[in-house]
């Protein structure tokens, strides 16, 4: 089945990543008052399985300029960079990385998508590792100044490399794969873009009184 979204710029579009992003605050809410990243984590696996049932769907992305097909999942799939993103500032690499020891979640749907789950578990086991030690490099390379450049230049390569891994695996033989890996990578990267705010939003939520 094909969903279409549509509209100037869509703005429909940009509300629903707004607003899949708004939870990424409340993560960062209960991180600084608890010292857990556990909301996160929660959110994080929540945010992968919703994707991985919605994968299975394609939608059809009209930006107004241009319109571009991809797994209806992947609104809620780039959220889960900016999550990462987020426990890595505040916790480090190493709890970033624990987070990706949670098969129990992924075992409990994969009778449910079999392929894309299998594509969607090894694109984001290397891309999502991939992105936190992008993040961690960048940040010691500007001794954790420029929050947003970290935050876009570990998240674009590592989206691109999610969808030139996922697509294939997923798809190979049902449909054409490259309008998919360019569809797929434009709305990652869209909501990467629209990501940028609630990163300082969240970080700002983190930060510890002074």
């Amino acid at each position: 089945m094909v969903g279409h979204l549509s509209g100037p710029i869509n703005m429909l579009l940009i509300s629903w990543i707004i607003g899949i992003a708004s939870f990424t605050l409340l993560g960062s809410w209960y991180a600084r008052k608890y010292n857990k990243p556990d909301l996160l984590i929660g959110l994080y696996v929540t945010f992968v399985l919703v994707a991985q049932i919605l994968a299975a769907k394609i939608s059809v992305f009209d930006l107004g300029f241009k319109t571009f097909y991809g797994p209806s999942g992947v609104l809620v799939f780039s959220i889960t960079y900016l999550l990462t993103d987020i426990v890595n500032e505040k916790f480090g690499r190493k709890e970033t990385q624990k987070i990706w020891t949670m098969q129990t979640a992924w075992e409990n749907i994969f009778n449910l998508v079999p392929r894309i789950t299998l594509a969607s578990w090894i694109a984001f086991l290397i891309s999502e590792n991939f992105d936190a030690f992008v993040y961690s490099w960048f940040k010691k390379l500007t001794h954790a100044k420029h929050l947003w450049m970290r935050n876009v230049f570990s998240s674009i390569p590592s989206l691109l490399l999610d969808s030139l891994i996922f697509i294939p695996i997923a798809f190979l033989g049902i449909v054409p794969l490259i309008p998919l890996i360019v569809g797929q990578t434009a709305i990652k990267w869209l909501v990467g873009l629209i990501n940028i705010p609630f990163m300082y939003l969240n970080k700002y939520i983190l930060k510890e009184n002074e």
